[in-house]
C-alpha cells in the first residue's frame, strides 16, 4: 500500500482521505494545513496520520495530495519541490477543476508524476460528502505513470473516472460553472422576467417549478435535441422578434440572454427538423448569425 501525504486538509482532502483510510487504499501518513488546528482536526477526522505544522516536518510519501485552495496550489507545489521530500517517481495531484496538471510543473522538474482529478461534487460538509461519494463523476488527466496508480485509487472508493484534455481542463470547469452556476442565475432572470409581468416573486417560483423540473427530465430522458420545445423549435421568428423587442427595451442585459441563448437553442432546432429552412434562417438573422466554431 502506497504512502500518502496530504498539503492542505480542507474538506476535499480530508474527505478523499478519509475513505481512502475506509478502503486501505493509501497509507496516510503526513498532514500538513494552514493551521496546527486545522492539520489535527483533518487527522481527527480522517482517523488516521499524523498532523504536522511545518513541511520540513513531513516524511517521503510515494503519492502527495494537493488539496489548499486554488490560489495556492502552485506555491504549496513550490515549496514541496524546494523542500528535498520528493524523490523521482513520486506522485504528485491536485484536486482542482479550473487548473490543471501543468500548475504542478515545479514538480515534474524534481522528477515527479504530476496528475490532476476533479470530483464534480459539492463538499460542503465532509461527513455527509464521505457517505455520498460513491457514483461521483471525476475528470483525471496528467501523467501515466500517475494516472495508472490515481485512477484505480479513485475507482476503489467509488469514483467514476473519466480522462480529459488537459489543454481544455477550463473549458471543462466552464461546463460545470455553466450548469450549475449559471443555472441559478438563468432561474433569476426567469423570475425577474415574471415579476416584471406583474406576478409576484413566490407565484412565480412555485409557476417555473413544474415547467423547469419537467424540461430538466427531458433533457437527461431524452437529450437536448428532442427536449427542446417553444418558439425556437418550431421556427416562429415573429415570436422570438417580439421578445426581443421587449426584453431590449427594459433590461438590456436579459435580452442579450435571450438572444445567446437563443442562438444555441437554434442549433439544436436545426438538429431537431421540425421548423421550416426559410424560418430557421430568419431567426439565424434576428439572433444575431452566430455559429459555433
Amino acid at each position: 500500500m502506497k504512502t500518502l501525504n496530504i498539503i492542505g486538509s480542507g474538506r476535499v482532502g480530508r474527505t478523499l482521505a478519509s475513505l481512502w483510510e475506509e478502503k486501505r487504499t493509501f497509507s496516510i501518513q503526513d498532514v500538513l494545513d494552514g493551521t496546527p488546528h486545522g492539520a489535527r482536526s483533518a487527522v481527527a477526522f480522517i482517523g488516521d496520520g499524523r498532523a504536522v505544522a511545518w513541511l520540513e516536518d513531513m516524511r517521503p510519501a510515494e503519492v502527495w495530495m494537493l488539496t489548499p485552495p486554488d490560489g495556492k496550489i502552485v506555491a504549496c507545489c513550490g515549496a514541496l519541490a524546494r523542500s528535498g521530500r520528493l524523490r523521482s517517481g513520486d506522485i504528485v495531484f491536485h484536486c482542482s477543476g479550473g487548473l490543471s496538471s501543468s500548475e504542478l510543473k515545479a514538480a515534474v522538474e524534481a522528477g515527479a508524476s504530476v496528475a490532476s482529478v476533479h470530483p464534480l461534487k459539492s463538499f460542503a460538509d465532509p461527513r455527509d460528502a464521505v457517505r455520498t461519494f460513491a457514483g461521483t463523476y471525476c475528470a483525471a488527466e496528467g501523467e501515466r505513470a500517475a494516472l495508472e496508480v490515481l485512477r484505480p485509487a479513485f475507482e476503489r472508493i467509488g469514483a467514476r473516472v473519466s480522462e480529459i484534455d488537459p489543454q481544455f481542463k477550463t473549458v471543462y470547469h466552464a461546463a460545470s460553472v455553466i450548469v450549475c452556476n449559471y443555472l441559478v442565475a438563468l432561474m433569476e432572470a426567469g423570475l425577474r422576467c415574471y415579476e416584471k409581468a406583474g406576478i409576484g416573486r413566490e407565484t412565480a417560483s412555485a409557476m417555473m417549478e413544474p415547467l423547469v423540473r419537467e424540461t430538466v427530465d427531458n433533457v437527461f430522458k431524452l437529450g437536448t435535441v428532442k427536449a427542446l420545445t417553444g418558439p425556437i423549435a418550431r421556427g416562429d421568428d415573429a415570436m422570438v422578434a417580439q421578445q426581443l423587442e421587449a426584453l431590449a427595451a427594459w433590461d438590456a442585459r436579459i435580452g442579450v440572454i435571450y438572444r445567446q441563448l437563443g442562438a444555441v437553442a437554434l442549433e439544436l432546432a436545426r438538429e431537431q427538423g421540425e421548423a421550416g429552412a426559410a424560418a430557421l434562417e430568419r431567426l439565424r438573422e434576428l439572433l444575431g448569425g452566430g455559429e459555433r466554431r
